[in-house]
């Protein structure tokens, strides 16, 4: 983009996966883009997220992070379903649940932030409180900040997106709860896993532990069905009160991990969901990643369709030489049904994850025993990577 006359200050609320890469691409394409994180630093631990396809790798190549990500990635292998003492019942396949890459979330978020700090400015520990536009922009005020005036405004904050909340509306306008809960945290690799996990499904609950950096620690990951459930996302006092009412006596590790879970430097807890909206823009601020269209945590396709969202907004942008009302529509026909697809993937999964009866809990596990040996036993990686790859990037030159 050259001699770009309007809209260069671009406010982006969250430093997770898409305001960072958001944050790359613009400054690539002349804008200049100022970060707010409301948490103090950035969130380290969290789940593995992974990468799949072309679409994801040739923007990872296009960043100059693919090598870090490289480096850190997770090498998990097969899953193993267990019984309630151990044993191994069923193994599914690496590709199943890791794509080209596969990474956890905190170090992710470490290597977008070290790949756009120099020319982003980053603060950290406040959040916006209101958003107001005019004709000629959008001032913008903080709980700590004073207030600031910016061209545009971009909500990249999640599922629980304030910034979404400010300008379209309350959460529940948009916010499609499965009725299943997770929590993760950082733990001890007690088992010795090595480069794998192992998991214990039981009727409405699954718990599992896998290997992460190089075996050096795990992640415990927990989920199970609560229809209705309502919890302050900012008391995990309680989460973790329910969380261990609800496996108590669970079998198999719960009730070491449960003890475990409260020496957690990383705890997390939050709704399996998706987010379906109408539009993603309004006026001068736009939604992307799971503020726009979160396609659940079970989906495994989040962070690879924040991505992909990262790169279309940055490019459209420079494409209408900063001309927003045009930028976004582009962006929202060019995302549109690329979001559905992923969204797809995240469809009904949470009813096989954590199934409502012992009898489907059994008859999974036997299926899982049986799936090396029966037809289409490739059918949900190659679903994933089809919905991953369901996209052809435009070419945007750089300035």
């Amino acid at each position: 983009m050259t001699n770009t006359a309007k809209n260069l200050r671009v406010l982006i609320s969250g430093a997770s996966v898409a305001g960072p890469a958001l944050a790359y691409w613009l400054h690539r394409h002349g804008f200049r883009p100022t970060v707010v994180e409301r948490a103090p630093a950035l969130r380290d631990g969290g789940y593995a997220v992974d990468f799949r396809g072309e679409a994801h790798l040739s923007i990872l190549r296009g960043m100059g992070i693919l090598p870090a990500l490289e480096r850190a990635r997770t090498g998990t292998g097969s899953m193993a379903y267990v019984s309630s003492a151990g044993k191994p019942v069923a193994e599914l396949p690496a590709d199943l649940f890791a794509g080209d890459i596969e990474i956890l979330r905190g170090d992710l978020a470490r290597i977008l932030h070290g790949a756009t700090e120099e020319f982003t400015e980053y603060v950290f520990g406040d959040s916006v409180t209101s958003l107001t536009e005019d004709a000629d922009g959008v001032t913008a005020t903080f709980e700590r900040a004073a207030p600031r005036r910016f061209d545009l405004v971009i909500g990249a904050d999640g599922l629980h997106s304030t910034t979404r909340r400010l300008v379209f509306g309350p959460e529940d306008r948009f916010v499609r709860h499965s009725g299943v809960h997770c929590a993760i945290f950082t733990t001890a690799n007690h088992l010795g896993l090595d480069h794998t996990g192992h998991a214990y499904r039981t009727a409405g609950k699954l718990v599992a532990l896998y290997s992460a950096r190089h075996n050096a620690e795990a992640k415990a990951v927990f989920y199970f069905a609560a229809p209705g459930l309502d919890l302050d996302r900012r008391d995990p006092a309680r989460q973790q009160q329910v969380l261990a009412e609800q496996f108590a006596g669970n079998g198999w590790e719960s009730d070491h991990l449960l003890q475990r879970m409260r020496y957690a430097p990383d705890f997390y807890f939050d709704s399996v969901a998706q987010v379906h909206m109408d539009t993603w823009s309004r006026g001068r601020v736009a939604l992307i990643g799971d503020a726009a269209h979160c396609p659940s945590s079970l989906s495994g396709m989040g962070s690879g369709l924040a991505l992909v969202g990262a790169y279309v907004l940055a490019g459209e942008l420079a494409a209408a030489r900063g001309d927003h009302t045009t930028a976004f529509a582009r962006y929202e026909e060019l995302m549109r049904p690329y979001a559905a697809g992923c969204q797809k993937m995240g469809d009904g999964v949470a009813r096989l994850m954590v199934p409502g009866s012992r009898f489907l809990a059994a008859f999974l596990n036997r299926y899982y025993r049986l799936l090396p040996y029966l037809p289409g036993r490739n059918l949900a990686a190659t679903m994933a990577r089809r919905a991953a790859e369901g996209i052809t990037l435009p070419h945007y030159p750089l300035r």
